[in-house]
């Protein structure tokens, strides 16, 4: 079900892009390593940039997971607000209460 305000209720795996960061981290920091060993500047410097990215992303990680459930809901809160009725023909939007109020066929 779209409420229209996925993207101010978008959740995301924190430890799961942690962890996804922290190999790219080590694999940064090895290309970093292993090419400026070899003689390989340009390599050596876009693994380098490549680890200025990963870390501030591993930062940005931390922040949000150190915010607590507001970014990182348990599996008890909901990821996003229920419908409360919709807005079509059969809910109590436009129509307001009444006039469909015991479902398509009147019952």
């Amino acid at each position: 079900m779209r409420t229209g305000n996925e993207p101010t209720t978008a959740r995301s795996a924190l430890r799961l892009r942690l962890a996804l960061s922290l190999w790219g981290l080590a694999w940064a920091v090895f290309g970093l390593t292993a090419f400026t060993l070899v003689g390989r500047p340009g390599w050596a410097a876009a693994c380098g940039l490549l680890l200025l990215l990963v870390l501030v992303d591993i930062g940005v990680i931390v922040h949000h997971i150190h915010q607590g459930p507001h970014y990182q809901p348990g599996r008890d809160i909901p990821p996003y607000e229920p419908d409360h009725g919709g807005r079509g023909p059969y809910g109590h939007g436009q129509y307001g209460r009444g006039h469909y109020e015991h479902g398509r066929y009147g019952h």
